[in-house]
């Protein structure tokens, strides 16, 4: 295999190690072989494009047409001709899918399905970023800088992942980069001939000097123990540091212990929204809009999800089976036949741009009607879509029980069941002991479960001096708790997660939801739920009752009337109230119709709840033009910072690479290694000066860029073959031109700063020649096409007339 196939081969290597580090994020490993076939026929395009040869632009814009056809004919054949070439209609599919999977990123918790967008995002992204290593480190044969795009994919997957992420992906993704500087080093060597290993390798006979014996290359060792050593630090040194919460070695190093601690603060990992994000909106939109024939609303908190895995630093959703919606739900888990409950009938539609595979529910609920394709799981009882099923637009009717027990019946509540007690108590070894001792302080001197969790709550609405405050942060780390604990700010998201943990440290099993508060009252007695009331609370298991309502944040919500030790009666006034004849069997989902029933009519969904009518936005979800302008704004934000690099590369190839001997070929080439060596010195700080001489030049260059030895002698004996070539009659070859270029920006870059250099490389000031060469050409054009106007118009005047004579 010759260098650059090899060179080739590590590239695609190091891009799919790297990409390795985002399996944690998605469940199953389907779309890694996936981008791996695609990925090889793509490098496998620049492979040929490279034999033909094609200049290396053009490698790049092949391998791109490649990529995207490639693409189009995995997620988007039915709208492309002859299911590979392109079209509107693809582009269009391709922003949908694009749009579906921002979405879904945003709805599940990690690891999530391979869904058709969350797909297209990924592959896709492994496909530009083989595509850029690709093209850096073999089309213009610069393997160092192929690193940014390695680091680029790494950083974005360990990102996402938080504390999924772990040392051995970081150790691929070093690896394959390793692997691609060691391929590139034996490339430049191998254009040097054969090269001779130790004196004691090169006593073991000539055999061992044939190409192919295998003798040991001694720079090649070297460059793997400096490879091996720089790994081992990167290892070794987060391990070393325990001050430092999360990195890359959170999950290694994490201990548990007490005391503040550094790091992060509590993370949501919900799959459904961002609570903080929707409470910092400065749009505050209609998300749903309902009406109900329950007397008071306070209570009637829309649930979504309940988050019921707790690892330390995070809560989230656990796996569960799911079932096909029926007809009527199951009993409540834990509901005794002794409480009092009531039941209540609600009509929700929700927004057309409200999104989520989640449907927003009364808890507990015992019956939906809804269309569409939506499936029941069991253990948190809410309604996930199904095959891309979703809430937008949604229409449709909940009974659910208004559960109302007594304090004393929660007090006297029997111990839950072994099950139910394993489950929702556990809490990992690696939690704070702080957090045990804070909630025994919190409640000593409480006789039951139910006078633990109200003096929790109590502790964190009025005797904790807490403070809601959405501008705290919500990310991970062991000591999350703790330092809410300490601080004391933070808004639903700290508050609820922190009293579940609490909740389970005192053997009370505890989990969080995640939902809608009941929303605002309008003129017409609906309730409209907007993005401010995205909230969380925990909810707490008593055996006879059931999963419980608390309320610990301050300033939000409503505590339910068994958490209060003074119950007033009554309380804000119901906001529709049901007539006499409102029925108590649950209706069809409403729609628009003459002959709509009598219930849902008093209910005012015969007509009114259409989204046309009833939902009213201040915003609309993004258009597919908008997606697609996103998607090329963050290609460009990836790709055009490299271009001044990927020039700059191209450019010193083309001027040093060989060429023929003959006269006119070093007029050709002395000037060009000459321009190099000007761009060299302006890309490090020494801008041309037209106005000197060469030999001028070259003493500028040297004494600005303290050059002194091999590199000053190389300048001047660079500015003397350019005088030959401008003034001497005849011009004879000189030798090792491009080494002395090399030579001169080798001093240059010793005697720049690390800034400095790291500018010369990514931003070479030199680069403008570019923007020069083609407002020259743009100007040269228009001239043309001037003068050839010009000379139609003096040929069309000067044509002599018919009617003469």
């Amino acid at each position: 295999m010759s260098g650059r196939g090899r060179l080739a081969l590590c590239a695609y290597a190091a891009t799919m190690m790297a990409a390795c580090a985002m399996l944690p994020l998605l469940s199953g490993v389907g779309w890694l072989v996936q981008a791996a076939f695609l990925l090889a026929v793509q490098s496998g395009a620049g492979a040929l494009a490279r034999r033909v040869p094609l200049a290396g632009a053009l490698t790049v814009l092949v391998q791109a047409v490649v990529g995207l056809a490639l693409l189009t004919w995995v997620f988007a054949r039915d709208y492309a001709v002859l299911g590979l070439i392109p079209g509107p209609e693809t582009f269009q599919r391709f922003a949908e899918l694009f749009a579906a999977g921002g979405e879904d990123i945003g709805r599940y918790a990690i690891p999530a399905p391979a869904s058709d967008g969350i797909s297209l995002m990924v592959i896709s992204g492994v496909l530009v970023i083989g595509l850029s290593v690709d093209a850096i480190a073999v089309t213009f044969r610069s393997a160092a800088p192929a690193g940014l795009p390695l680091l680029a994919l790494y950083s974005v997957a360990a990102g996402l992942a938080g504390g999924e992420a772990n040392w051995l992906w970081f150790l691929l993704a070093a690896c394959g980069f390793l692997l691609l500087l060691l391929a590139e080093g034996r490339d430049r060597v191998s254009r040097w001939g054969r090269v001779f290993g130790s004196p004691s390798a090169q006593a073991r006979g000539a055999k061992a000097l044939e190409p192919g014996g295998g003798l040991p290359l001694a720079p090649l060792r070297l460059g793997r123990r400096i490879g091996v050593l720089a790994l081992g630090v990167a290892l070794a040194v987060p391990a070393a540091l325990p001050a430092l919460d999360g990195g890359l070695l959170e999950e290694v190093g994490a201990g548990g212990g007490s005391g503040a601690g550094g790091g992060g603060t509590i993370s949501a990992v919900n799959p459904l929204v961002s609570l903080q994000d929707s409470l910092k909106q400065p749009d505050n939109r209609e998300v749903l809009r309902y009406r109900t024939d329950a007397k008071e609303t306070d209570d009637l908190y829309l649930r979504i999800v309940a988050l019921d895995e707790f690892d330390g630093t995070t809560w989230k959703s656990s796996g569960r089976e799911i079932t096909e919606v029926p007809d009527r739900l199951p009993q409540p888990p834990g509901l005794s036949p002794s409480v009092a409950t009531t039941t209540v009938r609600t009509n929700i539609t929700a927004a057309d741009y409200y999104r989520q595979s989640w449907l927003p529910l009364p808890y507990p609920a015992t019956q939906v009607r809804i269309g569409g394709r939506w499936q029941f799981e069991p253990a948190g009882r809410t309604l996930v879509g199904d095959r891309g099923e979703d809430t937008r637009g949604a229409q449709y009717t909940v009974s659910s029980l208004a559960v109302n027990p007594t304090p004393k019946q929660l007090a006297e509540a029997p111990p839950a069941a072994a099950e139910v007690m394993r489950e929702y108590t556990r809490v990992p070894d690696r939690l704070p002991d702080v957090v045990r001792r804070t909630a025994e302080e919190v409640t000593r001197g409480a006789k039951n479960d139910h006078e633990r969790a109200v003096m929790l709550q109590r502790w964190f609405t009025e005797d904790g001096n807490f403070v809601y405050d959405t501008d705290v942060d919500s990310g991970t780390g062991i000591n999350a708790i703790t330092r809410f604990l300490r601080q004391k700010q933070g808004f639903c998201i700290h508050f609820s997660f922190s009293m579940a943990a609490m909740a389970r440290t005192l053997g009370i099993p505890a989990r969080v939801a995640i939902g809608f508060t009941p929303g605002t009252e309008r003129s017409d007695g609906s309730m409209s739920v907007s993005t401010k009331d995205a909230h969380a609370w925990p909810e707490l298991y008593f055996e006879g009752v059931g999963w419980t309502r608390f309320e610990p944040t301050p300033s939000r919500g409503t505590a339910p009337d068994h958490t209060l030790e003074d119950i007033a009666p009554g309380g804000p006034s119901s906001p529709a109230e049901p007539t006499p004849a409102d029925s108590d069997e649950p209706s069809a989902a409403p729609r628009p119709s003459d002959t709509c029933p009598a219930e849902l009519r008093r209910l005012g969904e015969c007509g009114a709840a259409a989204p046309e009518e009833v939902i009213t936005t201040t915003g609309s979800g993004g258009s597919a033009g908008t997606v697609t302008l996103i998607a090329l704004a963050g290609a460009a934000a990836v790709l055009v910072p490299l271009l001044p690099l990927l020039w700059r590369r191209r450019a010193t190839a083309r001027r040093l690479g060989s060429r023929g001997r003959g006269p006119e070929d070093v007029r050709a080439r002395v000037p060009a290694i000459w321009r190099e060596v000007q761009d060299t010195a302006w890309d490090h700080g020494i801008p041309p000066d037209a106005s000197l001489t060469p030999r001028g030049t070259a003493d500028r260059i040297v004494r600005l860029g303290d050059l002194e030895g091999a590199a000053a002698d190389s300048v001047h004996r660079l500015a003397g073959a350019v005088e030959q070539v401008l003034y001497a009659p005849r011009v004879d070859p000189v030798a090792g031109l491009a080494d002395d270029a090399r030579r001169v920006r080798s001093g240059l870059r010793a005697g720049a700063s690390r800034g400095a250099r790291l500018r010369a490389l990514l931003l070479p000031r030199s680069a403008v020649r570019v923007v020069w060469a083609g407002s020259a050409r743009w100007a040269s054009l228009t001239e043309r096409w001037s003068r050839v106007g010009r000379d139609r118009w003096d040929a069309l005047l000067r044509r002599p007339s018919r009617r003469q004579g």
